[in-house]
């Protein structure tokens, strides 16, 4: 079992299909308590959450899941957990002391693996990052399961940036058996290492395609992705991004062109009006408010394979 969940590809198929299920074991459990389910999966253990970029629903699904599981919540100010007083290195050498995780939401991939090398027994997680957002790929995956029972077969078009969100879901599409087809306008497409990656552990049928076309990537498919066009840190260049994606809205007419009772999905926060329409995003076929629902059920999942008191 891997030490840290940086990537989704951390993770063998066989420990994604366990994370998926667990998902589902807690998710039933919980429903079953009318949401006050307590475990003690991290009997009393510390787990810190260092936080530098703003967050809803990451934040707050984390800390929830790590109450539940029998845990308590560290958040060291801002100023002292990014090296602002001392070294990234120090900092959590100084915590691996006291806690039995990490969880780290940051600007800089290289900083996420930076800490994590700085502390060999303690377990990091992503929780977002310029590169990759795995938990984001497990909730998704965990929805779709919970549609379609089966994802091997299907095909899910991402509609957007390139980006960190893409890169995750490009990783579990592989190892799950999907079909994933990323329309991007020239110059934001999936990064050709994250690609390289996302091949590379491909298998049961899986493809990944990078396209320019958002109608053709959409046509027939099972379910249509996007995300915000500009992220936190990008802000400079958002009157930039809008005109480059500017063909890229997943509206109506869009939506369309997929197969018949086709999904809808965001990672959140959407910029209604941009990169969606409020018809699409608030219709039937939408399934955000499922995906960040179950945010919490599969972090819930990954803290406890990786940091559960033996």
């Amino acid at each position: 079992m891997t030490k840290d969940f940086l990537s989704v590809l951390d993770f063998t198929p066989e420990d994604l299909h366990r994370c998926l299920e667990l998902s589902a074991t807690l998710k039933q459990a919980r429903a079953a308590s009318q949401g006050r389910a307590r475990g003690n999966e991290l009997a009393g253990a510390h787990v810190a959450l260092l936080f530098e970029k703003p967050s809803l629903r990451t934040r707050s699904t984390f800390e929830i899941a790590i109450r539940e599981l029998g845990g308590d919540v560290l958040e060291p100010q801002r100023d002292c957990a990014f090296g602002e007083r001392e070294s990234l290195p120090d900092v959590v050498r100084n915590l691996e002391r006291w806690v039995a995780g990490l969880v780290v939401r940051t600007f800089s991939h290289e900083r996420l693996v930076e800490l994590a090398t700085a502390v060999p027994h303690l377990p990091v997680i992503n929780a977002l990052s310029d590169e990759e957002h795995p938990c984001q790929a497990l909730a998704d995956a965990f929805t779709l399961t919970e549609r379609w029972h089966t994802l091997e077969g299907r095909t899910i078009a991402f509609v957007g940036d390139g980006n960190n969100v893409a890169a995750s879901l490009a990783h579990a599409s592989a190892m799950l058996g999907l079909t994933l087809r990323i329309a991007s306008p020239r110059g934001y497409e999936l990064p050709p290492a994250r690609l390289r990656d996302a091949r590379a552990h491909a298998r049961d049928g899986a493809s990944i395609e990078l396209l320019r076309d958002p109608a053709e990537a959409v046509r027939g498919a099972d379910a249509i992705y996007t995300d915000a066009w500009t992220s936190m840190g990008q802000e400079d260049t958002a009157a930039e991004r809008r005109r480059a994606f500017a063909g890229y809205q997943v509206n109506a007419s869009l939506m369309g062109r997929a197969a018949p009772h086709a999904l809808f999905m965001h990672c959140l926060p959407a910029h209604r009006g941009e990169e969606v329409t409020d018809d699409v995003i608030d219709s039937p076929v939408s399934i955000v408010f499922d995906q960040a629902e179950n945010r919490l059920h599969t972090e819930k999942a990954l803290l406890a394979m990786l940091l559960a008191i033996d």
